[in-house]
């Protein structure tokens, strides 16, 4: 199991004595990934089927994906978690979250959340097996990058899942930052807000780009993760703003808090 295997090796001295031992412990946890996600998702296919007549948000299949990303965090402490702000989510608002983007890690850290929402993510996420297959179960949003077609329907989509009561959560970025710095924000997020009068709640996520960049599945050593959920934005605090405004000042507040959370701490 990849917790054990981690512990021995790393245990709390960081990625600089992980030595030649990182891509046989990156098999071992990506083969841990895959055999857990064909025992779990028979499990997600059961909770579908018996709650689908009564839960058509698909809440409860919601939190057991939750569960089943989480474990790969539980699971191996050379990921340590820590999520600040948990208090300002309001579990009977229906938001526009977004949230930066640095590594693939990141959907399966946001998860430790656990809040509902549907995630709207690329399209070829949804063609891998167990997790896609989920993925399509819980109704998440697909969209192809650069696609102006399914841009425009995977808008549509996002508008009716927040008319639903569900938040959805994006990354404005729009794809991987390759260096850990945040990219321009795309204002697609931000018009959705504006046009469904929903509040915005942004989300910070830092050390994910060092535990495993953009390019490559080599995992690069012990580096705790942090994510830090901010006040949302009412939507009375942006309504007469226009969308390039707002994109601005969301993409400058995240910068702050993520350059904050970046820097390190004082013994």
């Amino acid at each position: 199991m990849p917790a054990a295997s981690f512990e021995a090796t790393a245990g709390r001295t960081g990625a600089t004595n992980w030595g030649g031992m990182l891509p046989f412990l990156s098999v071992v946890f990506w083969t841990f990934l895959t055999l857990t996600s064909a025992l779990l998702f028979p499990i997600a296919v059961v909770i579908w089927a018996l709650t689908a007549p009564f839960d058509p948000r698909r809440r409860l299949l919601h939190q057991f994906t939750c569960f089943w990303a989480s474990l790969y965090t539980w699971c191996n402490p050379a990921w340590p978690v820590t999520i600040e702000g948990r208090d300002k989510i309001n579990p009977r608002e229906t938001y526009v979250m977004v949230a930066n983007h640095q590594s693939m890690l990141d959907i399966l850290v946001y998860f430790r959340v656990f809040n509902h929402f549907k995630w709207v993510s690329k399209i070829e996420n949804f063609k891998l097996p167990f997790i896609g297959w989920n993925m399509r179960l819980n109704r998440y949003i697909p969209l192809k990058r650069g696609d102006k077609t399914s841009i425009v329907q995977m808008l549509r989509l996002c508008r009716e899942t927040l008319a639903a009561g569900n938040s959805i959560m994006m990354f404005p970025e729009g794809t991987r930052s390759v260096d850990g710095r945040l990219r321009r924000f795309k204002e697609g997020a931000f018009e959705l807000a504006k046009d469904s009068e929903r509040p915005i709640l942004p989300l910070i996520i830092s050390g994910t780009s060092n535990a495993l960049p953009k390019r490559g599945f080599v995992l690069k050593g012990r580096h705790p993760i942090k994510i830090k959920i901010l006040d949302p934005i009412p939507y009375a605090e942006f309504a007469d703003e226009p969308v390039d405004e707002l994109t601005l000042r969301v993409r400058t507040l995240i910068a702050t808090e993520l350059e904050k959370l970046s820097q390190p701490r004082a013994d």
